[in-house]
């Protein structure tokens, strides 16, 4: 019997001892990610973890696969050698709203755009945990926090506009305790062909708790989050106050819903993740708390040629054109210099 078939959640346990704080949303991703891991088929030697600083990037420590912790906001950047060089591994990046949108955030951008075959975890407590609480970029506007201690005036980013903007094939958003969801989510972006971004709304207990306490609650979950499933109509709320959501020449509003009506006939956007255009997915991305809620779900997945695929291609091509080449002519041939002491 093949490794594959005999992993258990156990066998991506590393030894380490777990550093976080009691209560921190981190726990919750790890044990999914480990939960998932033998349930992809792929073999231990062939998974890479990369993450960059933060208490998000202590992951590859966690898992027992290889790994590299980098440095501040390069973790795309040297997940992108990695598959550009082994395209056959199963990259995965870890990383933080401030580790990914901050400073990070010009090599994230070109990682989504470049669409290699990988998958970028991104957990967004909306704060700086690390560092003892100071506000990130996806802090919302107004919040006080040690570094603005009368309120941010900053306008956050949103992680799943910002993966949109940059041409992203797959984005995704889902919750660190919402079990079922995460580990389908994170099993959809591993079976996409192509850069998955995936957005993990995560509480930080201690600089920033309860953030996002409203989706995470199993009682107020169907009021403040809307489930996105695709040909299923956008309709959220508990049973009995149904409400749904219209997009009319891009603008989403709310609707109530009659408990006996017809979604579709009430006019409500039926979920296509599949659009080539990002235009719906932005509309989505647009929906925030108070006034509507929060998406959760895949916002986009289409298909496109990987960066590595076409790469490889390339390679291939030039040795048909040129044969394998010889290193030692390449450095001895062309403009050279004879220097003279």
């Amino acid at each position: 019997m093949s490794e594959t078939t005999t992993l258990t959640r156990k066998d991506f346990t590393s030894d380490q001892d777990v550093r976080w704080c009691p209560g921190c949303g981190d726990y919750s991703i790890l044990a999914n990610v480990q939960k998932i891991m033998p349930e992809l088929g792929v073999p231990r030697e062939n998974v890479v973890f990369v993450s960059g600083i933060g208490c998000s990037s202590r992951f590859p420590y966690y898992m027992n696969t290889y790994g590299f912790h980098t440095i501040h906001g390069r973790a795309p950047s040297f997940a992108t050698g990695i598959k550009a060089s082994r395209p056959e591994l199963s990259v995965w990046v870890v990383t933080g709203d401030g580790d990914g949108l901050s400073i990070g955030g010009n090599h994230l951008l070109h990682t989504l755009r470049r669409n290699l075959d990988l998958q970028i975890l991104l957990f967004n407590n909306r704060v700086y945990g690390l560092t003892k609480g100071q506000y990130s970029p996806t802090s919302r506007f107004g919040m006080k926090t040690k570094s603005t201690p009368q309120g941010s005036v900053d306008y956050p980013v949103d992680p799943v506009t910002f993966a949109l903007g940059a041409g992203a094939s797959f984005v995704a958003r889902t919750v660190d305790v919402d079990a079922k969801h995460l580990q389908e989510t994170l099993h959809r972006a591993h079976a996409h062909k192509g850069t998955a971004f995936v957005e993990i709304l995560q509480n930080c207990p201690v600089y920033n708790d309860d953030e996002w306490g409203e989706v995470e609650d199993k009682a107020t979950r169907f009021e403040a989050g809307l489930v996105l499933e695709q040909g299923k109509p956008l309709v959220f709320g508990a049973k009995g106050a149904r409400k749904g959501i219209r997009i009319d020449r891009g603008i989403p509003s709310v609707v109530p819903l009659a408990e006996d009506a017809d979604p579709e006939a009430a006019g409500l956007a039926v979920h296509d993740e599949s659009f080539e255009t990002p235009a719906y997915a932005f509309a989505l991305a647009s929906l925030v708390r108070p006034e509507f809620p929060i998406p959760i779900g895949v916002f986009r997945a289409v298909e496109k040629p990987s960066y590595e695929g076409l790469l490889e291609k390339q390679i291939e091509d030039a040795v048909a054109k040129r044969g394998r080449g010889d290193l030692r002519a390449l450095l001895h041939s062309g403009d050279i210099w004879t220097v003279g002491v």
